[in-house]
């Protein structure tokens, strides 16, 4: 059941996107500000709290619901499975920018594809060269394909139901919406979040890179990982990066014109300068990596099945 409800889910958002701002981000934003105004005095402890009142009951609500779904009949909570990894992964929600910055590339639309670089990722890129479009882009997509699929999947795989799926979802939002604010009035509130969810993504992080590994060029994955990731400030983001940009035999990292300034960052992945044609490379090992996933959770059900 667990296989196909991914395999079904992913298949409903090829097909059928879900409006995830309007679905998914809005009721969360709202959430997130009134924890904000009730709890936020600038420290940990209540940011602790805060978090835990968010993701401990959505975990467990679903996973009950699971529960008694199944004692019903099987299929209802097969359903449920499928209903609530859509709402939970929603890749599509970011790959259009993805497809759009290719097309874009392709046609020589360079300033076009630098404003939907910074619709994507923030920041204004008018300086940007074409390699350093594709670049960043490939990066984002690599993350992105991680936190939007691999880590829901996994966590899907490992808690029972969809209870694991929610809490990467709500985990993850938290950090995003809290964990990377800097700003003296919002204090260390975050801190905790940031924490929670580097934490909750260390296994999926290094999991998914493996899957870039074995899809793309291993030696030349491993090696990277092995030797750059150490190098960037986001852990979990400098495994993908840099295993990724192994993979695929792309310059990654590196430094970057943002918003009127050069950003220095160090290189990731090896091999040649990024363009276009490694962004459609980007696109095929991904999926490649999502198929090395699916097999062995294949593989790992069979087991199952025989033994019992």
């Amino acid at each position: 059941m667990t296989l196909f409800s991914l395999i079904i889910a992913l298949l409903i958002e090829q097909v059928r996107p879900l409006p995830v701002d309007r679905l998914v981000l809005a009721p969360l934003r709202a959430l997130s500000r009134s924890l904000v105004r009730r709890f936020n005095d600038g420290q940990v402890h209540h940011g602790r709290l805060a978090w835990a009142l968010v993701v401990v009951p959505g975990t467990v609500l679903v996973a009950i619901a699971y529960y008694l779904l199944w004692g019903l009949h099987p299929v209802f909570a097969f359903l449920f499975n499928v209903a609530v990894l859509h709402l939970t992964m929603g890749f599509r929600h970011e790959s259009h920018f993805f497809t759009d910055i290719h097309l874009a590339l392709r046609m020589g639309e360079i300033d076009r594809a630098r404003s939907l670089l910074g619709e994507w990722r923030g920041g204004q890129y008018l300086d940007a060269s074409s390699s350093e479009v594709a670049r960043l882009a490939i990066e984002q997509a690599l993350v992105a394909a991680h936190r939007n699929v691999f880590g829901v999947a996994l966590w899907f795989v490992i808690l029972p139901g969809p209870g694991g799926a929610v809490m990467y979802r709500l985990a993850r939002f938290l950090a995003d919406d809290w964990g990377r604010r800097q700003d003296a009035e919002f204090g260390d509130f975050g801190a905790f979040a940031r924490r929670a969810f580097a934490l909750i993504d260390w296994l999926p992080a290094r999991l998914t890179a493996g899957s870039f590994s074995v899809a793309g060029n291993f030696e030349d994955a491993i090696s990277c990982w092995r030797t750059q990731a150490v190098l960037w400030p986001d852990k979990s983001s400098a495994i993908l990066i840099a295993s990724g940009g192994g993979a695929l035999g792309v310059r990654l990292g590196m430094p970057i014109h943002v918003s009127g300034e050069i950003v220095d960052r160090p290189e990731m992945g090896q091999g040649d300068e990024a363009d276009a044609d490694h962004m459609q490379g980007t696109v095929g090992l991904i999926w490649r990596a999502l198929l090395v996933c699916f097999f062995l959770l294949a593989l790992v059900g069979l087991a199952g099945w025989v033994s019992g």
